[in-house]
């Protein structure tokens, strides 16, 4: 199908929401770095966390001092497969539903997940869109009590890549 199995990205785009009745908190970043090697259906990702940007600059100072930790632990990483799609199998113009699996890691900590993707052709590229949620205590980020009811445990993340070539 593609004269090419891998694929790349440099700007794809990662973006967290959280919302309670106290406070939303959003952050997205466009600086994620990504593969995807259709010959043995694995994808990587690697995310700059100074990257996320905050509509309050506050907000962004504590999210990498205090919670990420962004100069001890500068990216978040995942590594998986695309359960069931290959070079031949799968692609199609049209949207269709795959299983994500892999290992994410955020700060010190490692986590299996196991989520849904849209996975389509767009003009010759592989674009990747999914929506899933993670536990911050999974990946040891720890909300003060002071701030507890301004910030979900879990959070909802959306990706979203677009792939071009290699």
């Amino acid at each position: 199908m593609f004269a090419q199995s891998t694929f790349i990205t440099r700007n794809g785009y990662i973006r967290f929401f959280s919302t309670t009745p106290v406070e939303d908190i959003e952050a997205a970043n466009n600086q994620v770095s990504s593969v995807l090697d259709l010959a043995k259906s694995q994808l990587v990702f690697q995310v700059p966390i100074k990257g996320f940007t905050f509509e309050k600059a506050l907000m962004q100072e504590h999210f990498n001092e205090n919670y990420l930790e962004s100069d001890k632990y500068p990216s978040a990483k995942f590594k998986g497969n695309i359960l069931g799609l290959t070079e031949t199998k799968g692609l199609s113009k049209k949207a269709q539903q795959f299983e994500i699996e892999g290992t994410l890691t955020i700060k010190d900590a490692s986590q299996e997940i196991k989520e849904m993707a849209m996975v389509s052709i767009v003009d010759g590229n592989v674009r990747i869109e999914m929506v899933f949620f993670i536990t911050l205590a999974d990946y040891n980020v720890s909300i003060p009590r002071a701030v507890s009811k301004k910030i979900q445990e879990k959070i909802e993340v959306t990706v979203k890549a677009e792939y071009n070539p290699k």
